[in-house]
């Protein structure tokens, strides 16, 4: 037996055809397996730290006369979470290869949700420079604190079928990869069988919509424009009898008055498009979650145009769209028994001759006016006509989803997403389905004190309020737009995408939202 130690460089992943062709490549299943006798091209046992072996890692080393534990202290592996250690041709096993991953220590026998979660995000980082196409897991030993077989599972679905996405299928040569995953076998008692089944079917749905989301926000803007979403969503709906696609053309919304979402399209030559899907799970008199995405497909910032570095990224301003089509997405595959409404608000901000100027005044589709003096303050824009038009569904609640500012990054970072709320029932219903689901959001104070900074001496409002505390006065301009159902906002600019070498989208907040509707459920 030879020992290779694991990379530190991020997995690559697999490609996906296109967002038309977002299918599941890598399939999983459960299986009551010999951890010994059971042939793989690669066995994953858990160690935890002071080199315990679990139950499986403890077979294979008595089967190996115990060479595992001999190789991990000589290779100084410890346990700690997130270590692991490549194995190659273990002798006395049928696998192909052993990765060992270090789950942590535990407390009273559990070890903790995170550490198996940076436990599971391992493997395809130590697995990256090997040929595998299938791997087995007997991680269900591992006994994780409040949580079930069944969440393990989904844990292990989620994770590694977020290789079914890769970021560079418009290469003319995308890259050779030598990690092409197609079959993952979770390993479990007959006892945990059905529970590992279910999780495991739940984690590749909540993956499919993530991709899906991941993939729109990472098309370039001269592709995914404002009709690609409308024709996205589209897509969706074929052959879909629970959900059903509206799109209002810009005719459409003159005759609303939406002049505020109107104004920010006015400098484009693409059409804005409002996005309407409505999925019928529930019954009839059941009012529906509304989702309601900002879908500015490229953001030039429009005359108070943006400085040029790191323009490119603002593809990324409808992360918010890409979000509410892959919550679609996800809640198709698991056809959840509720009621959603996904409203998307599509356009692009240019500053062409006919755009809107710094200090002109519109009307929204609420009557109340808008003073812009700010044309870069553009997704409150589109999102409040959005608002209003949503109120139409008489939605049990709603909650917006936004790249909205970059004064959010700076409070909040890319670790969390920014939540403001004027229902304290619903903020916490959607911080705890971002704890569940290992996408957080932070509560965010939208008290009437900063209201006063949105003033304006020739309208009722302006899109700004100063520098100070940006990201809770943009929440405080929406906030204006939705009394009349208990609504929160998600600012995302921090989370929804990666800047650097590691540039792209992360799909959230898709697994927060999902999480909140199975809550819901």
């Amino acid at each position: 037996m030879t020992a290779a130690k694991a990379t530190t460089k991020k997995a690559s992943e697999k490609p996906a055809k296109s967002a038309n062709t977002n299918n599941n490549l890598i399939q999983f299943s459960t299986k009551v397996l010999d951890p010994v006798k059971h042939a793989t091209q690669c066995l994953v046992v858990g160690c935890y730290e002071g080199i315990k072996l679990s139950a499986s890692a403890s077979a294979v080393n008595a089967a190996d006369a115990q060479q595992v534990e001999a190789l991990l202290k000589r290779e100084g592996f410890q346990g700690k979470t997130g270590q692991s250690l490549l194995l190659l041709n273990p002798q006395g096993i049928a696998a192909e290869r052993l990765l060992v991953l270090g789950v942590g220590t535990p407390k009273d026998g559990n070890i903790s949700a995170d550490n198996f979660r940076k436990a599971i995000q391992k493997i395809s980082e130590a697995l990256r420079p090997t040929p595998c196409t299938e791997i087995t897991l007997a991680l269900a030993e591992i006994s994780v604190a409040d949580q079930s077989v069944e969440w393990q599972a989904r844990q292990v679905a989620e994770s590694l079928s977020l290789l079914d996405y890769r970021a560079d299928k418009l290469k003319s040569k995308p890259a050779d990869i030598s990690l092409k995953l197609k079959k993952v076998i979770f390993g479990a008692t007959k006892a945990q069988a059905t529970g590992a089944t279910k999780g495991l079917l739940l984690g590749q749905a909540i993956a499919k919509g993530v991709n899906l989301a991941r993939e729109l926000g990472d098309l370039p803007g001269n592709i995914c424009t404002p009709t690609y979403l409308a024709n996205e969503a589209k897509r969706l709906a074929h052959k879909q009898a629970k959900l059903s696609v509206n799109v209002l053309e810009e005719k459409q919304m003159k005759e609303l008055g939406m002049g505020s979402l109107l104004s920010v399209a006015a400098g484009s030559d693409q059409p804005a498009k409002l996005i309407v899907l409505e999925y019928k799970g529930g019954t009839k008199k059941q009012a529906p979650i509304a989702l309601v995405g900002k879908g500015i497909t490229f953001d030039t910032g429009g005359i108070s145009l943006k400085p040029g570095a790191g323009m490119d990224e603002m593809k990324y301003d409808m992360c918010g769209a890409a979000s509410v089509l892959g919550t679609i997405q996800t809640l198709l595959e698991l056809q959840l028994p509720i009621n959603v409404v996904g409203v998307i608000a599509a356009s692009e901000n240019m500053p062409n001759g006919s755009a809107t100027k710094p200090g002109d005044i519109v009307t929204s589709m609420s009557g109340q006016t808008i003073e812009i003096l700010n044309t870069d303050a553009e997704g409150r824009l589109v999102l409040c006509d959005a608002l209003t038009y949503t109120e139409r569904f008489k939605p049990k609640a709603v909650v917006d989803i936004a790249t909205l500012t970059g004064a959010c990054v700076i409070a909040l970072g890319n670790h969390a997403t920014g939540l403001f709320s004027n229902n304290d029932e619903l903020a916490k219903a959607l911080l705890k389905a971002g704890d569940e689901a290992a996408d957080r959001a932070w509560h965010m104070p939208l008290w009437d004190d900063y209201q006063k900074q949105l003033d304006s001496n020739f309208a009722d409002m302006a899109n700004i309020g100063g520098r100070e505390a940006g990201s809770v006065t943009a929440a405080c301009f929406l906030s204006r737009f939705a009394k009349k159902f208990p609504w929160a906002h998600l600012d995302i600019a921090g989370t929804a995408w990666r800047s650097g070498g590691a540039k792209g989208a992360t799909g959230r907040p898709v697994s927060m939202l999902v999480q909140y509707l199975l809550n819901q459920v």
